[in-house]
């Protein structure tokens, strides 16, 4: 793709990575020292009711028995854990992650097919998956405009993308306790509780690529150009972002 057509889902952060090219290798390895210690985060950061609210935005897109489905930036793989049970014994869940660590820690909770690499180079024919979602991992690729690309590439005609992501909030009181949250108690009680320096980083990590990341009007643009149509974001509590898109059905 052209570098002027290139969206980068926040500008570099210097004090993680030097450039574009230390980013993937550098983001990846925080990924890999904290992968046995994710879930843990995840639960405290959403006080346990993280797999609810994914249930509840797989059933919106769709998600049904015998449907093929990629989770990419599957992480640990809670995403594709809930629609291995949604798509039944006929269906198929491909899980991706680039992290190895993370690979590892979804197929010891039960996801049966993962597959390493980007979002960005997905290594998928076209038109083979009916739905595509993305949990939280928006924030980490280097393009958003190959991004969704590829989204639209494997998707068949008809088929539906779900990207969930958290939101920075606009009002100042919701951001500066959002801020406080994440950037402070989260790392904190990580550094703590978990006894890691790798998993405390990354969750500093985590709060700098929400407070930097593009607004919801440029992800849904990137979309757009990426020739996906019926795009759309539903926002809940203020800061989690539910984007859907379509690949056109042409007949």
């Amino acid at each position: 793709m052209d570098s002027n057509n290139r969206v980068a889902p926040h500008p570099l952060l210097p004090d993680y990575y030097a450039s574009d090219a230390d980013r993937r290798q550098r983001v990846d390895g925080m990924f890999d020292a904290s992968a046995p210690h994710y879930d843990w985060i995840n639960r405290v950061m959403s006080f346990g009711s993280g797999d609810w609210y994914r249930k509840q935005a797989l059933s919106r897109v769709g998600i049904e028995a015998g449907m093929h489905v990629l989770d990419a930036g599957t992480g640990t793989g809670r995403v594709a854990l809930i629609e291995q049970a949604m798509v039944g014994p006929g269906g198929l869940v491909v899980a991706l992650d680039p992290s190895a660590g993370m690979l590892a820690q979804a197929g010891g909770h039960g996801v049966s097919h993962l597959a390493q690499g980007l979002g960005e180079q997905l290594p998928f024919e076209d038109g083979r998956f009916d739905r595509v979602s993305m949990g939280y991992a928006l924030r980490h690729v280097a393009d958003l405009r190959a991004l969704f690309e590829e989204y639209h590439r494997v998707l068949r005609p008809g088929g539906k993308l779900l990207v969930l992501e958290i939101t920075r909030p606009g009002n100042r009181l919701g951001h500066g306790l959002l801020s406080a949250y994440l950037k402070h108690i989260v790392p904190t009680i990580t550094r703590i509780f978990r006894r890691s320096v790798d998993a405390q980083e990354l969750m500093r990590y985590y709060w700098e690529t929400i407070e930097h990341c593009v607004p919801p009007r440029t992800i849904m643009g990137a979309m757009e150009a990426a020739g996906l149509v019926q795009v759309e974001r539903r926002v809940s509590f203020g800061i989690f972002s539910e984007y859907h898109a379509s690949k056109e059905y042409r007949h």
